[in-house]
């Protein structure tokens, strides 16, 4: 890790939710369990209206922790959600959804399947650039070696740009070794929430294995 990286945070990808009830219920004190910087909402397909609504009580939860709520998608929805901006999957998604994001919401780049697309998110206003993240086949963005080539492109970013960046991690095994490349967040998938333990323990347990203690 690069010896003046900042002090690292989550990055918490929710279940695509179709009954935000359950979650809104259930998200205090998973928030609670470890410094979060942003929750990812994954909502399932609904209609318009319905995914403002789901949208607005999530963001209303979330939000009152001092947590960002980004929107999978959706950009069009985000300012009518109450939502802090939207995580765009793909260099076109992303660039199609600037204008509705900027300058007043978070526009979050992923599914960056080359360098080019990567620096060329950057350098257009993303706010941070996310690797190795899972497609919808959940494979791994462009990745024939996947979790070397994440860490490489980790460790390529950090070292080179201002504009932050997160690791994926596909598994608590893989924490630790992403925080070591000094991506400023580590976004946590699907598997916190079916954990043996349950989602709180799979979040502090993820937490123990950043570089940074939690709070300093």
């Amino acid at each position: 890790m690069r010896p003046d990286a900042p002090h690292q945070r989550l990055y918490l990808f929710t279940p695509r939710l179709d009954d935000t009830a359950a979650f809104i219920g259930a998200i205090d004190g998973i928030l609670a369990a470890a410094d979060i910087a942003a929750v990812l909402l994954r909502l399932a397909e609904a209609d318009e209206r319905t995914l403002i609504n789901r949208a607005k009580a999530v963001a209303a939860a979330v939000q009152r922790r001092d947590v960002a709520l980004l929107l999978d998608g959706h950009a069009d929805l985000v300012a009518r959600a109450g939502a802090d901006g939207a995580h765009l999957t793909g260099a076109e998604a992303f660039a199609a959804a600037l204008p509705l994001l900027k300058p007043d919401r978070i526009a979050g780049a992923g599914g960056l399947r080359s360098r080019h697309d990567a620096m060329l998110a950057a350098e257009t206003g993303a706010d941070y650039a996310m690797f190795g993240e899972p497609d919808p086949e959940l494979e791994r963005h462009g990745a024939r070696a996947p979790f070397a080539e994440v860490e490489e492109r980790l460790l390529w970013w950090a070292g080179l740009f201002a504009v932050p960046c997160v690791g994926y991690a596909a598994s608590l095994d893989e924490v630790g070794a992403l925080a070591q490349t000094g991506a400023e967040f580590i976004a946590l998938g699907e598997w916190v929430w079916t954990h043996p333990e349950g989602v709180t323990a799979a979040i502090t347990a993820a937490a123990e294995h950043l570089t940074a203690p939690a709070g300093q």
